[in-house]
């Protein structure tokens, strides 16, 4: 089956009710990599429940609806999407534990055209289950690399946030577990893609290959790491591109240009000398 337009723009996605504990706010520390010095205190604070604090990419679990494009009516081909590009914003420091709302919804729909691929927008707005207030809004794309051609629209994506061509003013690398991706897909994201070898190879993939939003939260833990003293507060909003798939176990390099309390970032893998989340922009709190 094709994507049909109008069928797929209006796809109604439930609202997400979600409640989560202080062991699921250490479980995400733990998926992306943080503990893994036991004597590290600084990191000790996000996977120990002696005054636990949440990573600011965790936000991007909250309200996560699954894998509701893989419903045959919306004419995607699950096993040839990959994750396109992600971001979010903290409207207020994340709980380690409690209960929301996330409401997603599409909002758009771009035809690449025959052998192209088509891309699907969403957002997601968070919002605590008791008083309503916004805790975050993260927003994801979605490229579906054999659904293009449907006749929908093809309008422009906007520009990528430019990297700039001088030496990066910090760079931070983080080692990821080769069980990471098992890890993580705790945390909500259960893609085959990243756990079962013959999925990943069907995909056309090697072996399977790490999150995307795993990919995001290193270089996220790179960003509070190195800009923000490892105080979650400070890092107020983040955006990338993924460009190239991560293998469990290997190292992730996050260079970071600063001006002001704007941050240009990007990640790679220097063992393949491959960039695999791009064009990355973050704002941080002084």
């Amino acid at each position: 089956m094709t994507i049909i337009y109008d069928t797929l723009r209006n796809w109604p996605i439930a609202p997400v009710e979600q409640t989560f504990s202080k062991r699921d706010t250490m479980l995400y520390a733990l998926g992306i990599g943080l503990g893994a010095d036991p004597l590290d205190t600084h990191q000790l604070k996000f996977v120990y429940e002696e005054n636990l604090l949440a990573l600011p990419t965790m936000a991007i679990t909250l309200g996560y609806p699954g894998a509701w494009f893989a419903h045959p009516d919306t004419g995607i081909t699950r096993t040839h999407t990959v994750h396109g590009e992600q971001s979010f914003v903290i409207h207020k420091p994340l709980p380690v534990e409690g209960s929301i709302i996330g409401r997603n919804r599409i909002t758009d729909l771009i035809d690449k055209g025959e052998g192209r691929g088509a891309i699907l927008l969403t957002e997601c707005a968070v919002t605590d289950k008791a008083s309503g207030a916004a805790i975050c809004t993260w927003n994801s794309s979605l490229f579906c690399r054999a659904d293009g051609g449907f006749g929908g629209p093809s309008i422009p994506t906007p520009p990528p946030h430019p990297i700039p061509a001088s030496a990066p003013d910090a760079v931070c690398d983080l080692a990821t577990l080769p069980q990471a991706a098992l890890i993580y897909r705790l945390s909500g994201d259960y893609n085959p893609l990243h756990a079962d070898p013959a999925y990943a190879a069907k995909a056309g993939f090697k072996a399977p290959i790490l999150h995307g939003r795993c990919t995001f939260g290193v270089a996220g833990h790179a960003l509070v790491k190195t800009l923000c003293d490892y105080d979650p507060s400070r890092l107020l909003s983040m955006a990338g591109r993924f460009s190239s798939p991560v293998y469990p176990g290997e190292v992730i390099r996050t260079e970071m240009w600063r001006a002001g309390n704007v941050i240009t970032f990007r990640s790679t893998v220097p063992a393949r000398g491959v960039t695999v989340l791009n064009h990355g922009r973050a704002e941080i709190r002084n």
